[in-house]
């Protein structure tokens, strides 16, 4: 019944909360809120409430990228943040949130992962990034693509010994060196339903959805990454479409974030 209902506002051109199809939810974005972290960022868009943090530390390099930095996304569902979520290992949404997001940040190459290594094939700094989902009411894979580089926007290096070869956490803020991020990309969900598209759901539309796709952008609005998601399909006009709405509405993301 729920989804009848849905289906049927969605075609008479309405939505539960009186917004345009096209239009985003009030989102807030406060940065910094997490002092034990490099960096952070809690995003809130409508109900949805995502925090991300970015710590740092010295690893070896992957032997295929001997001079360059490590890059890790990781998410979590907190349990109280919706009925749905369990204790326990990562589900697979949680997965997926975590994977749609690192794809985001690596395929834009928004942080120069040369200038992270301090020497080839020994040491480089790994970026870490934690994703916590605090409170969910829909659409969260772009708020947590927002808070991720929020919070790599506003990363400080920790204070690294030579001689230990060993990072220093006990006096803060470290060097006061910023991050190399040198792009911003943002994700923006494009959902079908009832033939329509939508972004930016609350849960009862995101749960009568038929298919989503996330489009990835720039900061000179090209596409960069694209994950589907859902068991229904969207036609080669509908992706069009789609990709103009994460283009336009990915630039309206953007001006709310720390600059370069």
């Amino acid at each position: 019944m729920k989804e009848n209902f849905m289906r049927k506002l969605i075609e008479s051109g309405k939505r539960l909360d009186g917004r345009a199809f096209d239009q985003y939810r009030p989102i807030q974005i406060e940065t910094g809120i997490v002092t034990s972290a490099e960096g952070s960022a809690r995003i809130r868009m409508g109900k949805s409430l995502v925090v991300a943090g970015v710590k740092l530390d010295v690893k070896e390099p992957y032997p295929d990228t001997p001079n360059q930095g490590n890059l890790m996304v990781d998410g979590e569902f907190i349990p109280f943040a919706s009925p749905e979520f369990e204790p326990g290992p990562p589900s697979e949404e949680a997965v997926e949130l975590a994977r749609v997001v690192d794809r985001a940040v690596r395929e834009s190459h928004c942080i120069d992962l040369e200038k992270l290594c301090i020497t080839p094939s020994e040491l480089v700094w790994a970026v870490n990034i934690d994703i916590h989902v605090l409170d969910h009411d829909g659409n969260l894979i772009d708020a947590a693509c927002l808070a991720a580089v929020a919070a790599l926007l506003t990363a400080r290096f920790p204070k690294f010994d030579k001689e230990t070869k060993a990072v220093v956490r006990d006096q803060k803020p470290a060097s006061g060196e910023r991050l190399p991020v040198v792009d911003r990309p943002v994700e923006v969900t494009i959902w079908k339903l009832a033939g329509k598209l939508l972004i930016d759901p609350e849960m009862e539309e995101q749960e009568s959805a038929e298919a989503r796709v996330t489009m990835a952008t720039k900061e000179d609005g090209r596409l960069c990454a694209m994950q589907k998601g859902g068991k229904g399909f969207f036609t080669s006009n509908e992706l069009l479409q789609a990709a103009d709405l994460a283009v336009e509405k990915g630039n309206e993301l953007r001006a709310m974030l720390p600059a370069l």
